[in-house]
């Protein structure tokens, strides 16, 4: 009887499946291994003491793994002062030694002891972004650890670092001059949340009178000053934005290299100056001037 069936067509059809299942499998292997070995990109910053000596200390100090990632190698041209660690070219933790503070870096700002040194956090308000990072806030020069996971920066050995704490940078309002208004009534009646953000019930020594300070983890702090006198930068016919009939003035001059806007409340018988970061501000705006409305006195402008 002739066969319906070819075996040895059968079997040279299934050892050539198997031989191309096999090469796809150890392909896929080859190429994410290489992935994994992939260079990190870290374009340059500003970094004024990552040449110091106790930069390079630390950097040849530096453990093989770290945050659960072996060593990587960074991609040419290689900044002064860096470190990475990665399991796959998606997935970098990155290290800089002798950045600056980020200007939130104020006395509001909350820092967090991990293993005996004190860090900063910073989340990246970026839309999409899974970047937080942490800078040291005992000791100088300052390092700054960027990860994509929201974890501690455990198991890092700092001791080639031995330069002084760095200083906190003013308030952001605390260059304003006190005003005339009466401000206990608004002050009474101010939001205890703003958001995410909660308002903090006792504020470092040398706060200005009728400040509120409101905090949120990893953010820039909401400041608020009751009875300062008129925004610096505001001139007749200047662009307001209106928000529950409070008239808001938003004064670029007092910028200060920070991610908030800085906001006038005006029309009411007290001046009112908002600090917020920009991603918050609108809602902030609408509740604060839920307050003002209640609170205080409409004026003419």
């Amino acid at each position: 009887m002739t066969p319906l069936f070819n075996r040895t067509a059968i079997y040279v059809s299934l050892a050539l499946a198997l031989a191309l299942i096999f090469g796809v499998i150890f392909g896929s292997k080859y190429v994410f291994e290489n992935i994994e070995r992939a260079p990190v990109a870290m374009s340059p910053v500003d970094s004024p003491e990552s040449g110091s000596a106790e930069c390079a200390a630390l950097i040849d100090a530096l453990p093989e793994k770290f945050m659960g990632h072996p060593r990587a190698s960074v991609a040419d041209p290689v900044p002064e002062g860096v470190a990475a660690w990665s399991t796959n070219s998606g997935e970098a933790v990155t290290l800089r030694c002798g950045v600056p503070m980020p200007y939130q870096y104020t006395p509001y700002a909350h820092t967090t002891d991990v293993d005996g040194t004190t860090w900063l956090k910073v989340r990246d308000m970026t839309p999409g972004s899974n970047l937080t990072s942490w800078y040291t806030a005992d000791r100088s020069p300052v390092v700054a650890v960027t990860t994509f996971d929201d974890q501690e920066p455990t198991g890092l050995d700092l001791g080639a670092l031995t330069g002084d704490a760095p200083e906190r940078f003013p308030a952001a309002l605390a260059s304003l001059k006190t005003g005339p208004g009466e401000c206990a009534a608004f002050l009474k009646d101010a939001p205890r949340e703003l958001g995410d953000y909660t308002r903090l019930d006792q504020l470092p020594e040398g706060t200005a009178k009728n400040t509120l300070v409101w905090t949120a983890d990893g953010r820039e702090p909401i400041e608020l000053r009751c009875g300062v006198e008129d925004a610096p930068g505001y001139q007749a016919g200047a662009q307001l934005q209106q928000v529950n009939d409070v008239p808001w003035f938003e004064d670029t001059t007092l910028a200060g290299g920070t991610t908030a806007s800085t906001w006038f409340a005006l029309g009411r018988d007290v001046n009112v100056a908002l600090s917020v970061p920009q991603d918050v501000a609108a809602d902030a705006l609408v509740d604060i001037s839920d307050a003002l409305t209640k609170s205080t006195k409409q004026v003419a402008n």
